[in-house]
């Protein structure tokens, strides 16, 4: 019984730590430096999730769950745009800028958002045939 809250503890894991990623796409959607102030555009990360849950309390839980695999960092996700005069343009004028849709960004959020709440109701209703089934043993 308890292993059905480890599932649905792990599903909140993983959905807040997608919501913090996405979080940090959007923070970062015009970064183009790094912390010493190197031309270093942001690159887009993504949440790869994957089967099982290596920190739940029991077996059910370890093989149904659901964990972050990683976090990937999309070395591609960089486009031009043309900025003539900015330091870091090309001899064209073109800076590379972090790829950053933040339209997509919020959809993917609105997506976490929804799922962190379906785990939510599932823990509820798992805590609550729970509590009915102590009630009947009393």
């Amino acid at each position: 019984m308890y292993g059905s809250l480890d599932i649905s503890v792990s599903g909140l894991i993983a959905q807040r730590t997608r919501m913090q990623v996405i979080a940090a796409n959007i923070a970062n959607i015009n970064t183009l430096e790094d912390a010493q102030g190197n031309y270093s555009p942001y690159l887009r990360r993504s949440v790869m999730f994957a089967p099982g849950d290596p920190a739940a309390k029991s077996p059910q839980g370890r093989e149904m769950g659901v964990q972050v695999e990683q976090i990937k960092i999309e070395s591609e996700a960089l486009t031009r745009r043309l900025m003539p005069g900015h330091p870091y343009a090309d001899k064209d004028g073109y800076v590379m800028v972090p790829d950053i849709n933040p339209v997509v960004e919020q959809l993917n959020a609105m997506e976490a958002s929804r799922a962190y709440e379906a785990n939510i109701a599932a823990a509820e209703a798992a805590k609550a045939m729970m509590s009915q089934a102590l009630r009947l043993l009393a």
